[in-house]
C-alpha cells in the first residue's frame, strides 16, 4: 500500500508531529513538532517539518496520518483546530502516491500486536494471554479507545467512540460525586471523567462532597501534583476514585470484545499514576464484572510506558500494512 519514504503523522488539536520512515521496516524519524496556530493548513505544517528535516529527509513518496477524530467524509475538521485533514489534497500537494488518513487509536492498536513486555507496566498480577482480542484506551485530552482483533489471517482493528457513552455511579458515595459533577452538554459521559479536563470536574465535584460548597476546578496537572504529594487529601481521593472509574471502564471494554490477550491504557495521564492504579481500587473494579469474575482474573491490565506508541504503530501500519484490517479515509493516484 505505501512506497517509501513514508510520511507519518500524528495531529492533535494542539500539535502535530511528523516523522519520515525512509524505507520498508525502519522505525520513523521525528522530523518536528508543530503547533496548529502556527500554520493555516496541515501541508503548510508538513512543509515546514519537512524543511527541518535538511538534506537528510529525502521527500515522501506516501503518508500515514493519524488524527485525534472520527474518519467519516473525504475531509475531516479538527475538534479543537482550524485544520481540515483530506488525505487527497495533501497527497497532490507533496505528488504523493497514496495518502491514509486514520483515528489517532487505530495506530496505538497496531502497536499493541507486538508490544514488548519492557514497554508496559503491569497493573495487577495477571499472566500475559495470547491469540485473544486486545484492547487499548487511553484518558488525556480526551478518551481514546479501539480494539484489536484476530481475523482470519488479520488482526482487524475497531476505533471505537467509548468516550462518548453515557457513565452512571455505583455506590452511595459515587451518586453524591455524580450530583455535583458539571455536566457537558447535560451528560456525564465516561470523556467527561476520564481525561484531563475530567480530572478537574471530579476534583470539584469530590471536594463539594466533602466539604459541602461548591469548589473551583484546578487544573489537571495540579490535582495530579497535590493528589500524589498528598497535599490536598481531596485531591488524593479524586486519583484513587479516577482510578476505580477507570478500572470499571476497562473491564467493561474487555467485557465487550471478549479481551482476554489484555487490556492496554496510554494517554497522557496513565503513565503519571501509575503507582495510584497499582493501589488503589483498580483491579477490583475491573474484576467486578458478575458472573464473569473469573474470566476477568485472567486478564491482563498494563499502562502503556513506551515514549511515542503512537508511532511506532504507525511504522506497523506502514511496514506490515497487509496485516491489519481498519477504517480509514484511504487516496490512491489513479485509483
Amino acid at each position: 500500500m505505501f512506497e517509501f519514504p513514508v510520511l507519518v503523522g500524528d495531529i492533535g488539536g494542539t500539535n502535530a508531529r511528523f516523522g519520515l520512515i525512509e524505507s520498508r521496516g525502519a522505525l520513523p524519524r521525528l522530523l518536528s513538532h508543530e503547533a496548529t496556530a502556527d500554520h493555516p493548513h496541515p501541508s503548510r505544517a508538513i512543509q515546514a517539518s519537512l524543511a527541518k528535516g535538511g538534506d537528510r529527509a529525502p521527500p515522501p513518496r506516501s503518508a500515514i496520518l493519524a488524527i485525534a477524530g472520527r474518519i467519516d467524509g473525504p475531509e475531516i475538521q479538527l475538534t479543537n483546530a482550524h485544520w481540515k485533514i483530506a488525505g487527497q489534497r495533501i497527497a497532490e500537494d507533496f505528488g504523493l502516491s497514496a495518502a491514509v488518513v486514520v483515528n489517532d487509536y487505530v495506530p496505538v492498536a497496531a502497536g499493541a500486536a507486538e508490544i514488548e513486555p519492557h514497554d508496559l507496566t503491569p497493573v495487577g498480577p495477571c499472566p500475559p494471554a495470547s491469540g485473544g482480542a486486545r484492547v487499548v484506551l487511553g484518558p488525556g485530552t480526551g478518551f481514546g479507545a479501539a480494539a484489536l482483533v484476530p481475523y482470519s489471517a488479520h488482526l482487524a482493528i475497531v476505533s471505537t467512540e467509548a468516550g462518548h457513552t453515557d457513565f452512571g455511579p455505583s455506590d452511595a458515595f459515587e451518586e453524591k460525586v455524580w450530583h455535583a459533577l458539571e455536566r457537558v452538554e447535560d451528560r456525564i459521559t465516561v470523556e467527561s471523567i476520564l481525561s484531563g479536563p475530567g480530572l478537574s470536574r471530579l476534583h470539584a465535584a469530590v471536594a463539594h462532597v466533602r466539604t459541602g460548597q461548591p469548589h473551583e476546578k484546578l487544573d489537571p496537572a495540579a490535582v495530579t501534583e497535590a493528589g500524589l504529594n498528598a497535599s490536598d487529601p481531596h485531591a488524593a481521593e479524586t486519583l484513587e476514585l479516577f482510578g476505580r472509574l477507570l478500572g470499571r471502564v476497562c473491564g467493561d471494554l474487555a467485557l465487550t470484545f471478549l479481551a482476554t490477550s489484555g487490556v492496554y491504557i496510554g494517554g497522557g495521564i496513565a503513565p503519571r499514576i501509575v503507582k495510584v492504579l497499582q493501589e488503589s481500587g483498580f483491579r477490583e473494579a475491573f474484576e467486578r464484572k458478575a458472573p464473569f469474575a473469573g474470566m476477568m482474573r485472567q486478564i491482563p491490565t498494563s499502562v502503556i510506558t513506551v515514549h511515542d506508541p503512537a508511532f511506532r504503530g504507525l511504522a506497523a501500519l506502514a511496514n506490515e500494512g497487509a496485516k491489519f484490517v481498519y477504517h480509514g479515509q484511504v487516496w490512491r493516484k489513479g485509483a
